[in-house]
């Protein structure tokens, strides 16, 4: 599972996706407050 990462002023949100592509169309949206991780 690939886990999107974003991070707010005082808060996060988490995203969650089952295919890499998809995970790194929201990180280019969130970009410079966001990580991508990879969860087995």
């Amino acid at each position: 599972m690939w886990v999107v990462t974003v991070f707010e002023q005082q808060s996060f949100r988490i995203f969650e996706y089952q295919n890499q592509s998809e995970a790194k169309e929201t990180l280019a949206r969130y970009s410079t407050n966001a990580r991508l991780s990879y969860v087995a």
